[in-house]
């Protein structure tokens, strides 16, 4: 039987581990061959060690340095998931350029379109920055009014491959989180922060005015699994749109809330702000809530609720 190749573009970030140990855990009747890029450091030894059959590759998606190399040692992918992306709102809005060429994956999709034949889906990282955020539950079909960069560089992403690949799956994931991956990440950790903060017993503000549809990390794996099946499967050419949130609409205080309510901490110490009084040096969109039910009717998954989620991610942090 012909393994099926899998390729990680950005696969030493948060969602890209997660990724990479839901891939290696599938039973073998749908085996994969898995490989990885990675760009700034090398990849850490803990995520090699759990995944020793991964293959790691160094790309530069701003040149497409490292394709070359890709397509002789492993060959044309079945299915590449791109979750490289500089992501943090201020970063981009100070290197704009930086932004857009890291974002816009022209040399991926070059690249991709250099083999003869198109038999790769693409499935494709965006985000619920997309959306202007003057209304709640946005759906995929819905107007996008990016107010800053970031989401301005990941619509341009978004409509640079609509217009150039035949076969993907763009998914707007809203705020990701979940358990630590194998290799711990850099970047602070959304529930784990709201833990740490809260259990030192201090006041903490919180903005109770931005809602966002926080999303298991798990739920984004499994949603890259399905979809990875189906291609692989069924061999349906695809172009898909999705909304990927969890079901619950929240602010950050209500998110810090239900931690607190798992762990038992006094609820006072959250102090509701609005997002109006911290200047962030970056605008950021009040209400970009997201309607999941295309997510939902075309997967038929229902995805964790928040307060399960924190449950889940907080016990595989005690487990640790």
């Amino acid at each position: 039987m012909n393994m099926k190749r899998v390729l990680v573009v950005g696969g030493t970030g948060y969602l890209g581990q997660h990724l990479l140990q839901g891939l290696s855990e599938i039973q073998e009747s749908t085996h994969y061959d898995l490989a990885f890029t990675y760009h700034s450091n090398p990849p850490p030894q803990p995520l090699l060690d759990a995944i020793p059959q991964a293959l790691p590759f160094h790309l530069d998606l701003r040149t497409g340095n490292g394709f070359d190399v890709i397509s002789q040692a492993f060959g044309q992918p079945h299915v590449v998931v791109n979750c490289a992306a500089l992501s943090v709102p201020r970063t981009c809005e100070m290197d704009p350029t930086a932004a857009m060429s890291i974002n816009v994956p022209s040399a991926l999709v070059k690249w991709l379109s250099s083999f003869r034949e198109s038999n790769t889906l693409l499935i494709h990282l965006s985000t619920d920055q997309v959306y202007e955020g003057v209304k709640s539950f946005y759906k995929e079909d819905d107007e996008t009014a990016p107010v800053n960069v970031y989401g301005r560089s990941k619509l341009a992403a978004e409509q640079f491959i609509s217009k150039d690949c035949s076969n993907f799956a763009i998914l707007r994931s809203s705020i990701i989180f979940g358990p630590q991956t194998i290799s711990p990440v850099p970047k602070s950790l959304p529930i784990q922060w709201m833990d740490s903060v809260l259990s030192k017993g201090d006041k903490m503000e919180f903005f109770h005015d931005e809602f966002r549809c926080p999303v298991y990390v798990k739920d984004v794996v499994t949603v890259i699994l399905l979809l990875s099946n189906t291609w692989i499967s069924e061999g349906k050419q695809m172009q898909l749109l999705l909304n990927v949130g969890g079901p619950d609409r929240l602010s950050r205080a209500q998110m810090a809330e239900a931690v607190a309510q798992f762990r038992g901490y006094n609820s006072s110490l959250i102090k509701p702000v609005s997002a109006a009084s911290v200047d962030r040096g970056v605008k950021s969109p009040a209400d970009i809530s997201m309607d999941i039910s295309k997510l939902i009717q075309t997967l038929g998954i229902s995805p964790t609720s928040f307060k399960d989620g924190v449950r889940l991610t907080l016990a595989a942090e005690a487990g640790s």
